[in-house]
Order: C-alpha cells, then sequence, then structure tokens
C-alpha cells in the first residue's frame, strides 16, 4: 500500500454528458499539451496515487486466538484449570488429564485456523491489473510514465492492445474499440464516438464516449483527459464494494454456533447440579469432599462437550471440496460446500457462464432465402442447411458470395490450442468459421482471392472494404451494418442474377433483420462492387454497390446448461440470469434455455431501484446491470430469505460474488478478480458444474447430520450415565479421560467414516431445506434421545452389577489380583507413604488375615472399594466402546434399516470400526502403559457381554426407524 494518502477526492461530474474542451476546463488542462509535470506532481499529493486501497486485515495471531472464541471452548478450558488445580492440591502435582484436555483444545483451534484459508486477495488481484506504464502527455511532449503516477487531467494516448490506466474522457479517436466485458459483461468490444450522451442515467455498458481502468484496447487508438484515478474509478468503485463486503456465517455455522451456545449454559447447569448431588449423602454414598464433586462436574462436562465435532466437521467439509475438485468445482472455504446444499437461487452472469463467450453464425439470408447453420463457437464443424436439408454452398451464387465476403473482408484469425480460439475481433472470427462450414478455409482462400487495398473498419461508417483479386477481376468487399450499407446499394444479386434493387427489396431486408434481431441475433450485411479502376477511397468504392446477402450471429448458450437449469428447478432452484448485456439478447437467450418465458417481466438495471423484492424475486433477466445494481438483487433476494449463489467471470461481478451466500467464478475465462473474490470456482467453467456441487452439498449436509446425530446420541449416554449414577448413589462411573478417550479416538473414527457415507439418490429430488431450519429438529432431537437412553440402560445397568452385585463385584480383597491391586492404589493417586502401607497391609492380609489391624483393615477396605469402583469402570468403559460403534451403524439413516442399507456399503466404516476394535483392545492389554493412564482394569469374562450390548442396541433402533416407516407410510395413504 502507497504511503500517499488521498487528502482529497477527485471532481465528481456527469463527464460523459460535457464536450471534451469543457471538461479540459473543468479540469484546468490542456487537450494539446497536457499537464506540466510539476502540477502533475501537485495533483499526485492532492489525489494520491493511481492504484487501489486495501483495507488492514487482521494479524495470523488474532485470528488464531479468534478460533478459541467458543463458549464451549470456555467450558472445556475452565475444565482443564479445574481439573489441574484440584490434582495439584491432592497430590501435588498437575497430573495429566488437564494435559489432555489443554491437547484436544489447541488441536480443534489450529485445524480451525489452518482450514480458514488464505486472506481475501481480491484487491490484489485488481491492482496486478493496472498497467505498469502508460503513455501520456505532458510539458507538450508525449511520453511514458508509470500508470501509478498518473493524475487527474492527465492526456493519455491509447493505442491497440493498451491496458486502459484511469477513467477518462475521449477527445480524438480513429477507429477505437475497447474490450470492456470484465468490466460491463458486454461480450462484444465497443466501438468507440466522441459524442456527448444526454441520459444522466446511462448504464455503463453504454457511454461509449469515455475509456475505463483495467479494460483493453483491441483496434484503433485514442486520446483521453483522465478524470478519475485510483479508488475514484469504476474498478476502485468496484474494489471498495469488495473491501467493504460483509463475511456471512453459512447456514451450518448458524446452527452450530447456536446450538453450541444452549448446549453450553445446559452443561454449565447440569454440572453445578452433580456437583451438589455428589456432596449429598445419597443410598448411602459417601459424600464427596468440595474438590472431588467439582472434578465430577468436570467429567460431565467432558462428557456433555462434543469436543471432535469440530474436526470432524471440518474433516467431512474437507472430505466434499476434495470430492468436488475431482468434479470441477474448486471450494475456497470449506463451510461454503454446506452452504450450496440449501442454495435456492442462482444469479448467473450471461456472457462465457450460460453462453459460451465465442460468437456464432446462426443463419445467413441470401438470394431471398433464410439458412440456418449448424455448429456453435469458433469449431468449424457444422452445416448450410436450408429447409432441414444440407445445401452446398458453392453451388448456390448468392450464399457462396456472402460467405466469401465475410471471410475475404476479414482481419482475425482462428487458432486452435486446447479448443478453437479467435484472435481479433469476435465478430470477424465467426464468420471465418461459416465460411469454413462451406469448404473456405481462411488461408488457401487468401492465397486464392489476395488482398490489394483495404478501407479499415469505421464507427462512423460502420463499414469495412477491401479489396480483392477475384476470378481475374478486382472486387471490393463491403460488410457493415446493413440498414446503413442499403443507402450505398444500386443492386441486389438475386439467384446469381444482379438486377436493381428496389423499395420493396430494401424493406424486405429490413424486415428480416429485425425478426433476427427480436431472437438476438445480430446482423451483418455484405455487398461488392467491381473495382477496376475505382480510387481506394471511401466516396468512390463505398457506393454502387451490390448488395448480396446477411449473416446473422450470436453468442450462443453452452450445449449443457439447458439440462442443468432443469435440473435445478428439479430441486427447487431458482436460476436468474444477470448481465450487462442488452434486453433483447439477454432475454432471447433466457427463452432458449428455458430460464424465462416470452410473457415474463425483463428489466435493465436503470429500473432496479424502483423495483420492489417482490418483482426483483419474481424476475429471471437483468439486463445492463452496473457493479451496484448487481448487490441490490443479491440483497433483495437475501431479505426475501434466499440462499443465494452469484456466478460471475468479470471484474464487475467480484462485490456481487463477495456479497452473495455462495460466489462461483468461471476458472478459464474468470479474471483473477472474480476468482479471489469467489468462494467456489468452476474449473471447466461448465454451469452444469453447479449442479453437482449442489448435490455434493446436500450430500455432505446429510452425512454430516449423521455423524452430529452419533456424536450427540453417544454424549446423551455419557451424561446420563453421570447424572443417573449421581441421583440414584452410585459412584462416579467413568472419569473425564476416559471419556476423552471415547470422545476423540473411539467416537472419531466412525464419526469421519459417517461423511464417506454414499448420497441418498434422491437428493436432487427435493427443495432446498430452510435455512432457518434447526439441525435438532423434532424428529432429529426424539431419535438422539431415544438412542442415548438405550445406550444409558446397557452400561448403567453393567455398572450398577459390576459396582453392587455379587457374584459380578469381587466380595473378598483377598481375590484381587496382585497387578490389580497395584492399578488400584496407582489410580487412586496414594502417596508414596500411603502405598507401602497399602501394599504391606494387602500382603499381610494374603499370609494372615488375623495379624491384619483395624488401622490396616480400613486401608484394605478402601481399595476394596476402590477396586470394585475402578473394575466397574472398566467394565462401562468397554462396553461404552463397543455399544457406541454399534450407534455409528444406526446413525447411517435416520429412517431405512441397516440391513436394508447393507453393513458393506461403506467400507471406511468398516475399517473405522476394525481401528477402534484394535486400539480397544490394545487399551486392555495387561501391563500396557496407555492402559494406565486412561484407568482401564484389563479384563477376561467380563469381554462377553460386548455382543449382546451392540446386538440390543441395533435392535431397538430399528425398532425406531420401523415405527417411523410406518407412520410416514401412513401419512401417505
Amino acid at each position: 500500500m502507497s504511503e500517499t494518502i488521498v487528502k482529497e477526492s477527485a471532481p465528481k461530474e456527469k463527464w460523459f454528458m460535457m464536450e471534451p474542451e469543457d471538461v479540459a476546463k473543468k479540469l484546468s488542462t490542456s487537450l494539446k499539451d497536457g499537464l506540466t509535470t510539476d502540477e502533475a506532481n501537485l495533483r499526485l499529493e492532492k489525489y494520491g496515487y493511481n492504484e487501489l486501497r486495501q483495507k488492514e486485515k487482521d494479524p495470523w495471531w488474532k485470528r488464531l486466538l479468534a478460533q478459541f472464541n467458543d463458549f464451549l471452548i470456555y467450558i472445556l478450558i475452565g475444565a482443564a484449570i479445574i481439573s489441574a488445580v484440584a490434582e495439584l492440591i491432592q497430590t501435588g502435582e498437575a497430573g495429566f488429564d488437564w494435559i489432555v484436555i489443554a491437547v484436544i483444545i489447541v488441536l480443534n483451534s489450529v485445524i480451525g485456523f489452518v482450514q480458514e484459508g488464505k486472506a481475501d486477495d481480491a484487491i490484489e488481484a485488481l491492482k496486478k491489473m493496472s498497467a505498469p506504464d502508460a503513455q501520456v502527455i505532458r510539458d507538450g511532449r508525449e511520453q511514458t510514465v508509470k500508470a501509478r503516477e498518473i493524475t487527474i487531467g492527465d492526456i493519455v494516448v491509447l493505442h491497440e492492445g493498451d491496458l486502459v490506466p484511469a477513467d477518462g474522457r475521449i477527445f480524438e479517436e480513429s477507429n477505437l474499440k475497447v474490450e470492456e466485458a470484465a468490466l460491463t459483461g458486454e461480450s462484444v468490444p465497443v466501438s468507440k464516438k466522441l459524442n456527448i450522451i444526454t441520459d444522466p442515467e446511462c448504464p455503463l455498458a453504454d457511454i461509449k464516449n469515455m475509456t475505463f481502468s483495467s479494460t483493453l484496447v483491441t483496434f484503433g487508438r485514442g486520446n483521453v483527459v483522465v478524470t478519475a484515478v485510483g479508488m475514484d474509478t469504476e474498478v476502485g468503485k468496484i474494489a471498495s464494494m469488495i473491501d467493504e463486503a460483509e463475511e456471512k456465517a453459512t447456514p451450518l455455522q448458524e446452527s452450530l454456533e447456536d446450538f453450541g451456545k444452549k448446549l453450553g449454559w445446559l452443561i454449565l447447569a447440569i454440572c453445578v447440579v452433580v456437583a451438589i448431588i455428589y456432596m449429598l449423602p445419597i443410598g448411602g454414598r459417601v459424600p464427596l469432599p468440595p474438590l472431588e464433586a467439582i472434578v465430577a462436574g468436570v467429567a460431565l462436562a467432558v462428557a456433555a462437550i462434543p469436543e471432535g465435532l469440530p474436526a470432524v466437521v471440518t474433516i467431512c467439509l474437507a472430505l466434499g471440496v476434495t470430492s468436488m475438485a475431482k468434479k470441477n468445482a474448486i471450494i475456497k472455504k470449506l463451510h461454503s460446500v454446506e452452504t450450496l446444499g440449501c442454495t435456492t437461487v442462482i444469479c448467473s452472469d450471461k456472457t462465457g457462464t450460460l453462453t459460451k463467450n465465442e460468437m456464432t453464425v446462426r443463419g445467413i439470408w441470401a438470394g431471398g432465402k433464410l439458412y440456418s447453420v449448424s455448429g456453435s463457437g469458433y469449431e468449424p464443424e457444422g452445416k448450410i442447411m436450408l429447409d432441414n436439408k444440407e445445401v452446398n454452398a458453392k453451388s448456390v451464387p448468392d450464399l457462396d458470395m456472402t460467405l466469401k465476403i465475410g471471410l475475404l473482408c476479414n482481419n482475425a484469425r482462428l487458432a486452435k490450442e486446447d479448443k478453437w480460439l479467435c484472435f481479433g475481433d469476435p465478430t470477424e472470427g465467426c464468420l471465418i468459421t461459416s465460411a469454413w462450414k462451406a469448404g473456405y478455409e481462411r488461408e488457401a482462400t487468401f492465397a486464392k482471392f489476395p488482398r490489394e487495398n483495404e478501407i479499415p473498419f469505421d464507427s462512423a461508417r460502420k463499414r469495412m472494404t477491401t479489396i480483392n483479386k477475384m476470378d481475374g477481376k478486382t472486387i471490393a468487399c463491403v460488410k457493415g451494418a446493413t440498414e446503413i450499407m442499403l443507402d450505398f446499394c444500386k443492386n441486389i444479386q438475386m439467384d446469381g442474377n444482379v438486377r436493381p434493387i428496389t423499395a420493396d427489396d430494401k424493406k424486405n431486408i429490413l424486415a428480416v433483420l429485425e425478426q433476427q434481431g427480436s431472437n438476438a441475433l445480430r446482423g451483418l450485411g455484405f455487398a461488392y462492387r467491381d473495382a477496376q479502376g475505382v480510387a481506394a477511397e471511401v466516396e468512390t468504392m463505398e457506393k454502387d454497390l451490390t448488395f448480396v446477402g446477411m449473416q446473422f450471429m450470436i453468442d450462443p448458450p453452452r450445449d449443457e446448461v439447458k439440462e442443468a437449469i432443469r435440473k435445478c428447478k428439479s430441486a427447487g432452484i431458482d436460476v436468474k440470469m444477470i448481465t450487462g448485456d442488452n434486453l433483447t439478447t439477454a432475454k432471447a437467450i433466457a427463452i432458449e434455455l428455458d430460464m424465462a418465458k416470452q410473457e415474463e417481466h425483463a428489466y435493465q438495471g436503470k429500473d432496479i431501484q424502483n423495483l420492489t423484492d417482490d418483482q426483483i424475486n419474481d424476475c429471471h433477466v437483468f439486463a445492463r446491470v452496473s457493479p451496484e445494481h448487481k448487490q441490490n438483487i443479491v440483497k433483495a433476494l437475501q431479505n426475501k430469505g434466499h440462499i443465494v449463489a452469484m456466478t460471475g467471470d468479470g471484474v464487475n461481478d467480484a462485490p456481487a460474488l463477495k456479497n452473495a451466500n455462495v460466489g462461483v467464478a468461471m476458472g478459464i475465462t474468470g479474471t483473477e478478480v472474480s476468482k479471489e473474490a469467489a468462494v467456489m470456482i468452476l474449473a471447466d467453467d461448465n454451469f452444469a458444474t453447479i449442479v453437482n456441487a449442489v448435490e455434493e452439498g446436500r450430500g455432505i449436509y446429510d452425512n454430516i447430520k449423521k455423524f452430529i446425530q452419533y456424536l450427540l446420541s453417544s454424549n446423551i449416554m455419557e451424561v446420563l450415565v453421570i447424572l443417573i449414577a449421581a441421583l440414584i448413589g452410585l459412584p462416579l462411573p467413568i472419569v473425564a479421560t476416559q471419556l476423552l478417550w471415547i470422545n476423540l479416538i473411539t467416537d472419531g473414527a466412525p464419526a469421519i467414516a459417517l461423511g464417506y457415507d454414499p448420497y441418498d439418490p434422491t437428493l436432487m429430488e427435493r427443495k432446498p431445506r430452510p435455512v432457518d431450519q434447526p439441525i435438532l429438529n423434532k424428529p432429529f432431537v426424539i431419535t438422539m434421545l431415544y438412542r442415548g437412553f438405550i445406550l444409558t440402560a446397557i452400561v448403567l445397568f453393567l455398572f450398577y452389577l459390576y459396582d453392587k452385585v455379587p457374584p459380578f463385584m469381587v466380595e473378598n480383597i483377598a481375590e484381587i489380583p496382585q497387578h490389580h491391586f497395584e492399578l488400584t492404589i496407582e489410580f487412586e493417586k496414594m502417596t508414596e507413604e500411603e502405598m507401602a502401607a497399602a501394599r504391606a497391609a494387602f500382603a499381610l492380609y494374603l499370609e494372615n488375615p488375623s495379624l491384619v489391624s483395624a488401622e490396616q483393615m480400613e486401608v484394605l477396605n478402601y481399595v476394596h472399594e476402590a477396586y470394585t469402583q475402578w473394575h466397574a469402570r472398566s467394565v462401562l468403559f468397554l462396553v461404552m466402546m463397543f455399544t457406541e460403534m454399534a450407534n455409528a451403524f444406526n446413525c447411517r439413516s435416520e429412517y431405512n434399516s441397516i440391513f436394508k442399507i447393507g453393513f458393506f456399503t461403506n467400507k471406511v466404516m468398516l475399517w473405522a470400526v476394525g481401528i477402534s476394535t484394535v486400539l480397544t483392545v490394545i487399551l486392555y492389554l495387561p501391563g500396557n502403559p496407555l492402559g494406565r493412564l486412561f484407568y482401564v482394569i484389563d479384563l477376561d469374562l467380563e469381554w462377553l457381554w460386548v455382543i449382546p450390548s451392540m446386538a440390543i442396541v441395533v435392535a431397538a433402533v430399528e425398532l425406531l426407524k420401523f415405527i417411523f416407516r410406518r407412520t410416514i407410510a401412513n401419512r401417505n395413504e
């Protein structure tokens, strides 16, 4: 960013409504000599450099800290602190539990930070579009300066191939044409002129007496007085809108944020309740000291918070991004994948998005007959037909001559790279293609009919003439605007014969021109004359012409777009065209694509400020729109509750791309600015790819719901186990680190596997889900609670058995295995002295119980009770892990039976459950240090509970699904 700060805004005027001399006077400059160097430097100080500015972005450390700004994270941080303090007070060391919690917090935050993506480079891309150098007239002479040093009142000299460095009023031009598609959406280069414009609301695309920064001179030359630089230019205004656009949270982000806040407050309330309950003597349970009771509350907090949810959501979205990339949809922001799934409106640019951005001849009028031309773009493949029968154009004199003139009176050329490309004027390019379809290849034809002279195209004449040798004669080939050329035509060629042209001939020709124009086809006329001995001057050569025919062309729709729009409609998605092109062309293309009907209203940009949100919502075609208009359309649709995807490829599309819920840029024809402003890029520029992306988004959302159902129903079980155990007088059934193992290791792999679940084949037959529809809707909550209660009943029943019911519990302390005794006193965090005393008492008891003192017996009873609890916890921990794995299979569908879906249709799930099973087995191996870290006592026959427990979980949920299916079937009858 430049150190120069703008101290004063440039003058604001409707420069296109003023004569060039008045513009110069207003800006205190000379059209002949330009500014002096000293005056230019003063103006640089006054107005600032001719460059785009960008507001400062937050530094990386602020963006990293922002990842911790979440209510559930606050609760986990509090849990880690309490856990560390409790351990410190009890043992003099901070312990291990708080480290596990802290690692999880940091890991989730780092993942979020990395996936946040690159900083927005839209303004940087705009800067790169600025010309590095420019030609100006200063001190009365032409000189080269840096484009950033151009200022208000400078005289800029433009030549073919130049990038326009600043906005300015044209005061001198010679056949000047400027490519403005990136700024206005207009697919054809604009012929510039000097005449003032009287309409103060003239659309940008129709301001033909000015040039605009970052557009490209394609033909001719011109001199311009600079009226705006930097952020005051049209492209600068776009930059400002991009910079000011707000980042929008996706529906999933909003839903998860709302869910997180509600869950957080509920967790805090339950934690307090549990801590209080454990301090009470319920069911004969010895009340816990306040600190230990608080630690029990911490365990519940860890149980209730789905620590793995952010990571699993991120991974699932990343899987979607990878899948979409293979289908040519490049996603820059992860959460936008899900937003696509609830898109209700796609606002699409026309040029290069719905159309090919390649002019194509569709029809030829010659000899009083209208021929159709097949094929599309610049590829020379297609046929010329009359009444659906192929015609040999060379055998039809009028048609043959029309095609030859179109090819010879032409300066463009075609070349095949990855596809056929046009170098030169797109209109001339399509004339080469139409002639080639008749067998006239450019180079061979030019060699056969060599050019001797040329009168270039002129925007005032609207004609171009070349003089060629043809069959031993010198012939003038003329092409141009039909309505003007007819005034210079003396004859007409019909069926190969030349006769005087009549008023009726002209009337019929203009009627055909008007009729084709109503179908958005641009018409060019073609004529010739004998040029032998005629001076190559406009006044002599371009008169007494013989009119021979017309060619009608259009930028055609992409072949696959019509089907893509049909799919959008079946999926409940409305498609609207927003273009800078003219209204007639836009509506004709929309009708051809079945986007709009003939009787529908179509509006121009200047109408938009007077339209209601309802009128904008009902309209499918908007033409001659500016960047502000595009934003207004997007905002109006969002006001109506729509989730808007905006497609585009030009600089002028960038603000609307950024303001839309999903900005979609074209990867091939799109400008860097549009790509940086968008969150999704179509690598193949194929509108149909958007439909694939929408389907992917819907499928991803379904899978996200699956693993949220899985994680939350599992977490509900964990919370209920702790809460019910407290209420009925049982000891704390599970500790915080065990819960972290379950939530992240055991649950994590199956949750990720649910992200790989095959999508429902009826996805694109559904309407978009309402943006305000919560994830936790009624059926979802009922299913989640039911599954949680089933899981709770199984594991809590087993905990009660092993803690309270003989013979499941060890009644005699002598029956405790030696290594289990060692684990118990370690898990109880005894000091070295207490552990030594306990070991001595245990050894003495095994040798002779009668020798054990009352004090030693009290220690042994404490260890016995503690062992009973740790043993029961280990059984609960084991069964809890396996029943949650069974729950993962249940969550593969909310309504369909797992037996119908098939256990083997998601191989990733099989691998995930297999990995979780192996890790669980490793955890329970005797002497395993990992088991000691997670308070696990190795088990024997207790493993037999795993199979029946899993079977009960599957059967119970299958019953609920059956009831749901019957209920839905009864409603539909």
